[in-house]
């Protein structure tokens, strides 16, 4: 409602004065001040805030007369009465400046545009000069407690029990009239008040009184502390015509302060609770109605020692009220008792470092003009104590300007608290003196839902409207409105405020991308699409109007009710937004009362009148002139005087589609769409108007459009007490009919209301003992401030203190006391709420249609959640045993929707152990729900369920269920989940010996020792040979240690790092079985498996191949990689036959043999490496140099090829364009392959058919991540020992060094004839398929062919070789899986394919070897590989 912001402004007097201020009364419009201290009197002006005239008493005077102590405006603001001490009433003329109109001149620089732009700038902007005179003193003759002005007259209560009466003009004695006390009868309640006058008064007099006018009485506060209410009988004050009323069992009144607009009395007691009271129509008694205090929940230090109230103050609109005490501090409450701000407790009370300040004590303090500030008066002796520290501290003296210390405390409050009519719309919308705070969105930001920030460059769009369609206002999505705290400031155009402050009026468009705001005169609005505010053209056309009843956007019409000057008439004008502000653009209807309210339903205004008529028009949009306007018609009137005692008592008029038979609506659903009733607030009683469907019903189609009568209204009934707010919508959703034909209601310390339709399920017919409609009330912890209906949310905002350390110090100045105040947004999901009350109401079905409309909510998990969780807390931390337990309906209710496993196990998580009783109880035991979980493949839902386990059962049980779950996380690649698992088992055989689990110390070489090995040693492609000796030996060292922790004492880890072993290696075991490498490869990697010391151990059982063709294809399917595929063109081409003219030197030809190339790294590699003598050590030493293969060519090659490496940068480059041979590849610069060994001398040319080899070998490649891992894998096996598997995968890799180094290894004696016997049935296997399946292979076999023929006849029996001859070239190619299924690879480099043919064209790199890295000159090309769920740590460095 209201909020506080910045922080408060320091006002200091211009004039050198020992007294200080300790009352302020402000005139009736506020726009002047007047300060007393003990002998002067001080007019002030409100904007500028500045010192008008002061008026100081002479000694002798004030000897006479007693100091001042209190004052009065006449309604009028001529003059000012003031109270003296020694009962002296003093009346002071106000008169305006004879020759010098104003005071203070504002000062532009020099060319400013709004130097004179009006005729009257001076008054818009200056403050008045005035004079003060002092008219003859009143003596009353007895010491003055209370003044009061009334229209004529001022009363005056004195302290010898006498109500004095005095006419502001004729203040002789014909003007004056004394009323004693003790002749006004007083009783309990206006019906037994003829028993003649009260004895007790006798002695007591009234201390603190106010006038209510619509109520017409005087709420009074007596020196006995009792609380009465006098209310004259006729419309003169007579000491006869009196009657006063107590209110019961209460005598610690302190002050009083009257609502106008609500009715209500607000008491003060010396307990420090402000009492609300309102007069009870039928009997006038004085009821009360709500109480304002701090609860001892909030506010635990100092709710009980506030002292008592001091004063009491109802904000200009009088929808808060603030509240100081004795003790200090300032409190805001809204009118129905919902808390805003309170200055004593949080950072308001202490500083950062902990320490308590005292609160800020106040003499006097009032609102200032529409509540935008509160002007505050320090207490003396608080301004006193900081002169003097300061005086201790500053050798000179005080500076002057600290005599008047008035404090300004600035508010933002919400556009509803005056115009009532935005409460339609779905955006909150804030306005300050000077700017508007929205919560809407960007118009660019509307259709997306990116981070905010992204929006500052797109603002640059000078908008066209962006609406996404006109005639339907959408829900401006949860992102625009939820997206951050920020709001979205406007500056109100100082123009305008200038000549017209305050702003009285705002309102936003529906769509959130139009404001318009109204002053004391004319009206200006604001496009978020141009960013710019229109005014009136012709100023006088401003000046001659003013906003009366409101503001409201219709389509693209501003609607204002407004009183124009010129012809003394109360008028209805609509202008239109694009055109020009000029009232010859506007539409005008005249009206015959003044305006109080305007909404807008659909095409449809409603005006709400002084003389307490309701008025509908319809309004329509014409296009037939040359700008578009719209017409306005009378629809119907509706009287209701009978109804209201007040016209000022109405705070908003609404009309909606709501009515209390929603079964009928069911079958006519587009009457939803009509105005079917009229919401009045009236003084915080929500009255509804029907239409009155009772009479004979004329079906629309029949009646001709020219003379349809609008249904008559039904009585008013009253809906509920204590409304603040009422939101509806006219817009209708059949989905979500429960939220939109809602009417929902803001009702102060109750909280809200929703006002639900309930609906037969299924078209059934209607239950005769359900109700068509239930209000259900429910607390939110904000204030509400827009409804979003749809999202099921509320969207309020909320005060946000920052403390600013750099101000502290002992000189510090009063506003330094206070935190720095910001407004936040905030928002609040209701759907709980609303679900809860249902199911107490036994409404299960209705509650099962809301929620189930709404499950698409993105927070609707949390929504189930928080149900739970409330009912939980309540009834399981109950003291008393709960007759009937909602919790049981509640999990019922939840098992409806496929989230309730979750839901459950989440609300458990976040609640305390003590309660998992109550929870499981109800909704069932967690080993089940455990179960159903894995049964719904919800695996992290279960590990969840298995944390509850762990403390309700014994570890056995957990255990048990953890394996299952561990068995089905690794089955399913649930990586993360596994590593916790793993934890979690370890975790539970720990805490089977009863200690908590420790922290090893070194890192134990079980199940994840060999993993850190591979983790942290990326198998960098490039290694120099240093690095890859170190590998080694860090290898050989893993290996030496044992795998089980049977090194470590500690039995049960042993025994429970062996369980876990045992999984992972059944695990393993069954993926190998299964030829699930890639699987096997991220198991490995991700929960460091040690790979090759299992392998080891399995090499000669499951580590075998048993059929070589079908472990190919499941390679080539798992990793994506391409059969080969042959060219039909190409089977007769030269390249088939190895004679193709190749440009690259023969040097490298030579040197790319694998035995060269070995024979050269050995030669140069450091032999750092223990030496090892088994065939096993010589093959994990070769793997290692076949890494380093590729490095010998930059850094450990003969002289010829370094020289060839540079050629290529400085070759001409006009003699060929190299990029047509590169630019096969997506990301191969023409520094990564093998273009670079050209002679400088020859240019380089491909024929036709080179170019088409090198496109099928890109074709025949598969994806560069998957030929990292497959290397990965290849090198893994090699370690292992392996020979089967490397086989295999030189074979999808094509790589002939691969296999001669394999075959190779067959040879030595220490490899098993089974491992023989296999490779060799393998091989031939592959040879026959390849012949028969997929010809692609076959240049392949026939370049490793001397190889297998040394195979062949190592082996015992001799295979004819007849076998291996090349396949006739005539042989069709099959249309097998090998060509037809093979799906065209995504090319991504060119690095380290193999060439089938052992040719070196000229994108390949030597066969065999792993890809060369990148150059230093494109670092671009270095790319971290990472696999899908993980990371396969092969980094190309």
């Amino acid at each position: 409602m209201y909020f506080l912001t910045g922080w408060p402004r320091r006002l200091l007097c211009p004039l050198r004065s020992a007294e200080e201020p300790f009352h302020i009364q402000p005139s009736s419009q506020r726009f002047y001040f007047a300060l007393l201290s003990e002998t002067q009197l001080s007019i002030w002006f409100s904007r500028p805030s500045v010192l008008i005239v002061s008026y100081i008493e002479s000694a002798k005077a004030a000897a006479q007369f007693g100091f001042y102590q209190k004052a009065e405006w006449k309604p009028d603001d001529s003059i000012v009465a003031v109270a003296t001490a020694k009962g002296y009433i003093l009346l002071f003329d106000v008169l305006g400046g004879r020759d010098e109109k104003y005071l203070y001149e504002p000062v532009y620089p020099k060319g400013s545009p709004r130097v004179k732009v009006t005729p009257g700038y001076k008054e818009e902007q200056c403050a008045p000069a005035l004079s003060l005179e002092m008219k003859k003193p009143v003596d009353l003759e007895a010491p003055i407690t209370s003044l009061q002005s009334l229209q004529e007259d001022l009363l005056v209560c004195t302290a010898d029990g006498y109500l004095h009466i005095l006419h502001w003009d004729g203040l002789g004695s014909n003007g004056r009239m004394a009323i004693c006390l003790t002749t006004i009868p007083f009783s309990l309640d206006l019906q037994s008040a003829r028993g003649g006058p009260s004895l007790d008064m006798e002695g007591v007099y009234i201390r603190c009184m106010e006038y209510c006018v619509t109520l017409d009485g005087f709420a009074v506060v007596l020196s006995d502390g009792r609380l009465g209410f006098i209310t004259p009988l006729s419309n003169t004050i007579t000491a006869d015509q009196l009657q006063g009323v107590w209110a019961a069992d209460v005598s610690d009144g302190t002050c009083v302060a009257v609502n106008n607009k609500y009715r209500l009395m607000a008491f003060g007691c010396a307990s420090g609770s402000v009492l609300v009271y309102v007069i009870d129509t039928t009997t006038g008694s004085m009821q009360l109605s709500h109480r304002l205090e701090l609860t001892p929940k909030h506010y635990p230090d100092i709710y009980n020692k506030t002292g008592p109230v001091k004063l009491i103050c109802w904000s200009p609109d009088y929808s808060v009220v603030m509240v100081t005490w004795e003790c200090g501090g300032l409190s805001l409450w809204s009118v129905f008792g919902a808390h805003l701000i309170c200055t004593l407790g949080e950072d308001f009370a202490y500083q950062s470092d902990g320490t308590k300040k005292d609160p800020l004590k106040i003499s006097s303090m009032s609102w200032g003009a529409e509540g935008y500030h509160l002007w505050v008066l320090p207490y003396r002796q608080e301004r006193r104590r900081q002169e003097e520290q300061q005086d201790v501290e500053m050798t000179s003296p005080p500076h002057p300007s600290l005599q008047a210390g008035i404090l300004q405390f600035h508010f933002i409050k919400s556009a509803l608290t005056v115009n009532p009519c935005t409460s339609n719309q779905e955006q909150v919308l804030l306005h300050g003196e000077d700017r508007l705070y929205l919560t809407c969105g960007d118009p660019t930001q509307i259709h997306s839902t990116c981070d905010t920030h992204l929006h500052a460059h797109l603002h640059s769009r000078d908008g066209s409207p962006l609406h996404h369609n006109p005639d339907s206002p959408l829900s401006q999505g949860l992102s625009t409105l939820l997206g951050h705290k920020h709001w979205q400031v406007v500056q109100i155009h100082s123009t305008y405020l200038e000549s017209n402050w305050p702003i009285r009026f705002a309102a936003i468009h529906s769509a959130g991308q139009c404001m318009a705001v109204a002053g004391r005169r004319g009206f200006a609005h604001y496009s978020l699409f141009t960013r710019k505010w229109k005014l009136f053209g012709n100023i006088t056309q401003e000046q001659n109007m003013t906003v009366t009843g409101g503001l409201a956007w219709w389509s693209d019409f501003v609607v204002v009710a407004c009183y124009n000057f010129t012809d003394q008439q109360e008028q209805l004008r609509l202008y239109q937004r694009s055109s020009n502000l000029d009232n010859a653009f506007a539409s005008v209807t005249k009206l015959h009362s003044d305006t109080l309210l305007l909404n807008v339903f659909r095409d449809m205004v409603i005006l709400f009148r002084a003389d307490c008529s309701i008025c509908l028009y319809s309004i329509e949009k014409r296009s037939d002139g040359p700008n578009p306007s719209a017409s306005v018609e009378l629809l119907q009137e509706v009287s209701m005087s009978r109804y209201i005692p007040h016209p000022a008592l109405v705070v908003s008029v609404t009309l909606t589609s709501v009515r209390t038979e929603t079964g009928i609506t069911l079958k006519a659903p587009q009457q939803a769409c009509t105005a079917e009733s009229i919401m009045l607030n009236l003084a915080g009683q929500l009255i509804m108007l029907q239409r009155d469907r009772s009479g004979p019903q004329v079906r629309e189609k029949e009646t001709p459009a020219t003379n349809k009568k609008l249904l008559p209204f039904c009585p008013p009934v009253v809906l509920a007490q204590c409304v603040e707010n009422v939101w509806t919508t006219c817009r209708s959703n059949k989905k979500k009919r429960h939220l939109l034909e809602a009417l929902w209601l803001s009702c102060g310390e109750a909280g809200m209301k929703v006002w639900l339709p309930l609906f037969p399920r299924d078209h059934r017919k209607p239950h005769s003992f359900l109700s068509r409609r239930i209000m259900l009330p429910f607390h939110i912890n904000i204030y509400p401030l827009a409804v979003l209906f749809e999202d099921a949310l509320v969207l309020g905002a909320t005060n946000e203190t920052v403390l600013y350390d750099g101000l502290q110090g002992s000189s510090e100045p009063l506003e330094a006391l206070f935190p720095y105040c910001t407004v936040e947004r905030t928002s609040q999901i209701y759907l709980h709420h609303i679900l809860r009350q249902l199911l107490v109401r036994n409404l299960g079905e209705q509650a099962l249609m809301l929620a189930q409309s709404c499950a698409s909510l993105p927070y609707f998990p949390h929504v189930l959640e928080l149900m739970v969780h409330v009912v939980l807390e309540e009834e399981a931390t109950s003291r008393e045993p709960i007759p009937d337990p909602l919790l049981p309906t509640v999990a019922k209710f939840i098992t409806e929707f496929p989230l309730f496993l979750q839901t459950i196990v989440h609300c458990a998580r976040k609640t305390e152990y003590a309660l998992w009783n109550y929870l499981f109880a109800a909704v069932g035991n967690p080993k089940d729900l455990f179960e159903e979980c894995l049964m719904a493949q919800d695996l992290d839902t279960a590990a969840s369920y298995l944390i509850i386990l762990q403390n309700m059962e014994v570890p056995a049980v957990s255990r048990q269920h953890a394996t299952l779950l561990f068995n089905t996380a690794l089955e399913q690649g649930k990586w993360d989940l596994c590593r916790h698992m793993i934890r979690f088992l370890k975790a539970i055989g720990s805490g089977e010996m009863e200690s908590p689990p420790s922290t090893p110390s070194t890192q134990e070489p079980s199940s994840t020792g060999g993993f850190e090995f591979f983790r942290n040693r990326s198998i960098s492609l490039s290694q120099s040979a240093d690095s890859i000796a170190t590998g080694k030996f860090n290898l050989q060292k893993t290996f030496s240690m044992p795998t089980g922790a049977s090194a470590k004492g500690r039995d049960v880890e042993c025994a429970e790092n062996m369980y876990i072993d045992m999984m992972l290696w059944r695990h393993a075991r069954h993926l190998l079985e299964q030829v699930r490498l890639r699987d096997l490869g991220c198991f490995s990697a991700q929960l460091g498996f040690e790979l090759i010391g299992w392998l080891c151990r399995e090499r000669n059982r499951v580590a075998r191949v048993d059929d070589f063709v079908s472990a190919l294809k499941k390679l080539h399917k798992d990793f994506f990689w391409p059969f080969p595929v042959i060219p039909v063109g190409s089977l007769n081409s030269p390249l088939k036959n190895g004679g193709c003219r190749t440009v690259l030197s023969t040097q490298l030809l030579k040197s790319q043999s694998a035995d060269s190339l070995l024979n050269s790294d050995m030669d140069t590699a450091p032999s750092t490496a223990p030496t090892n003598h088994t065939w096993m050590g010589g093959l994990g030493q070769r793997a290692k140099d076949m890494d380093t293969a590729s490095s010998v060519h930059s850094s450990q090659h003969s002289p010829q090829t370094q020289d060839a490496f540079l050629s290529l940068l400085t070759n001409k480059v006009e003699e060929y364009s190299i990029g047509s041979a590169t630019d096969l590849t997506e990301t191969s610069s023409v520094v990564d392959g093998d273009w670079t060994m050209v002679d400088e001398n020859s240019t380089l040319s491909l024929s036709q058919a080179e170019l088409e080899h090198i496109s099928m070998e890109l074709a025949n490649k598969g994806p560069h991540k998957s030929q990292v891992q497959l290397r990965y894998l290849l090198h893994v096996f090699m370690e292992a020992g392996c020979l089967e598997w490397c086989v295999v995968i030189g074979l999808i890799l094509r790589d002939a060094n691969v296999i001669k180094q394999m075959i190779s290894f067959l040879d030595n004696p220490e490899v098993p004839s089974e491992t023989v016997q296999s490779v060799r049935h393998g091989l031939l296997a592959v040879d026959a398929w390849a012949s028969a399946d997929c010809l692609g292979y076959k240049p392949f076999l026939n370049l490793i062919q001397p190889q297998l023929q040394q195979l062949m006849e190592s082996t015992a029996e001799q295979v004819q070789p007849e076998a291996f001859q090349p396949a006739s070239q005539t042989s069709k190619l099959s249309a097998s899986e090998g060509l037809g299924g093979a799906a065209v690879p995504r090319v991504e480099d060119s690095r380290g394919v193999a060439a089938p043919l052992g040719l070196a064209l000229p994108s390949v790199e030597p066969a065999g070897v792993f890809p060369r890295p990148p150059s230093e000159d494109s670092p671009e090309q270095t790319e971290e590989q990472a696999e899908e769920e993980g990371t396969y740590d092969c980094t190309l460095s």
